[in-house]
């Protein structure tokens, strides 16, 4: 198979002819047909991630059709069209046993613990538990662009932040994570505050939902936020993973507002500072969000099959495996707009 393939962290990325995965017990290959080019895939290429054991291949947002299943495999047969969250849960952990598979205690995670999808073919792990049934109307590339991104803004605003219609949410970075947040709080009618530094960025945030726009290189964005929601937001997400989008999502909190990292914090940013005397003054709510486990896809799905979510309307670029595997080592410069997509893999 080809692949994108790297033998040194932050060494060159290559377009090899590897050797094609065979089905594990209780797993499956796919063909893969779409796969998202994330930024968490340039923090892996960094050396940023400690699951990755080199030589490695990247990818981790995907969606294929089922090519090959292991033993064991009940659910899904050859032929099937699938997707698979980038977290995926072993089935008998306590975490799986409380409906926590996205943060599983013996993960599986294509593009990080094991070779990923940036190649025609990926092998995937507790298949029965953690692949999902992709609908008709549901394009690959769509489906594609749910599997990091979409899905961690999904629960981290359904779920953890639980948006309701009279809220006011802020979304702090709108790269494909936080415009997938602006567009998932907007269908459930919150006011929604954009801030970004770039203009076009925040311009696109506009037309996908964005109540409120706010150039952190032009203001400050606590006050403008706090001006805007009248005191401060109920929901704050630093979509992006920086110690500044971080500090200012929990600065610009009203009292007993809850603060979503979305954003992976990683290399310079691991440790940020926090503002915990507001945390503790204000009652306020610090939480991650990482993923979304299978068993809380239909709902998602249903959102999108009704036309209430269109992710399509986030990828700004397809483009081929040879382009994917020139960009990812300018992930963290990319100043465009939307998610790029790979669905060519033959030259």
């Amino acid at each position: 198979m080809k692949a994108a393939f790297y033998a040194e962290f932050n060494g060159p990325i290559t377009v090899e002819n590897l050797l094609d995965p065979t089905p594990v017990f209780g797993g499956v290959v796919l063909k893969v047909e779409a796969t998202g080019l994330c930024r968490s895939d340039w923090h892996g290429w960094m050396g940023h991630d400690s699951d990755i054991l080199l030589p490695h291949v990247p990818g981790h947002e995907l969606a294929g059709t089922v090519a090959a299943v292991g033993k064991g495999i009940k659910k899904f047969k050859v032929g099937d069209r699938v997707t698979v969250p980038f977290v995926s849960g072993c089935g008998k952990c306590h975490q799986c046993k409380t409906g926590n598979h996205q943060v599983c205690d013996n993960q599986f995670q294509p593009g990080f613990t094991h070779w990923g999808s940036f190649a025609e073919y990926v092998g995937i792990h507790y298949a029965d538990i953690n692949l999902v049934h992709l609908p008709d109307e549901i394009s690959f590339e769509t489906a594609a662009s749910l599997g990091c991104r979409f899905i961690t803004s999904y629960r981290a605003v359904m779920h953890q932040g639980q948006v309701e219609s009279d809220h006011f949410v802020a979304v702090h970075g709108c790269g494909g994570v936080g415009l997938s947040a602006i567009m998932i709080a907007k269908s459930k009618g919150a006011q929604v505050i954009a801030i970004d530094i770039n203009q076009k960025a925040l311009d696109f945030a506009k037309s996908i939902g964005a109540d409120f726009l706010v150039n952190a290189n032009e203001e400050d964005p606590v006050e403008a936020v706090k001006e805007l929601s009248k005191g401060g937001v109920h929901v704050s997400l630093d979509a992006l993973g920086n110690k500044i989008t971080c500090y200012n999502s929990i600065a610009n909190l009203r009292k007993r507002g809850k603060h979503i990292q979305v954003g992976l914090m990683a290399g310079e940013d691991y440790n940020p500072s926090v503002p915990m005397h507001l945390v503790v003054a204000n009652e306020l709510e610090i939480l991650g969000s990482h993923g979304m486990q299978a068993h809380a896809y239909p709902e998602m799905m249903q959102f999108i099959q009704s036309g209430k979510l269109q992710p399509e309307r986030l990828i700004g670029e397809l483009i081929s495996l040879e382009e994917g595997a020139a960009l990812l080592p300018k992930m963290n410069d990319f100043k465009g707009i939307g998610v790029r997509v790979i669905n060519q893999f033959q030259a």
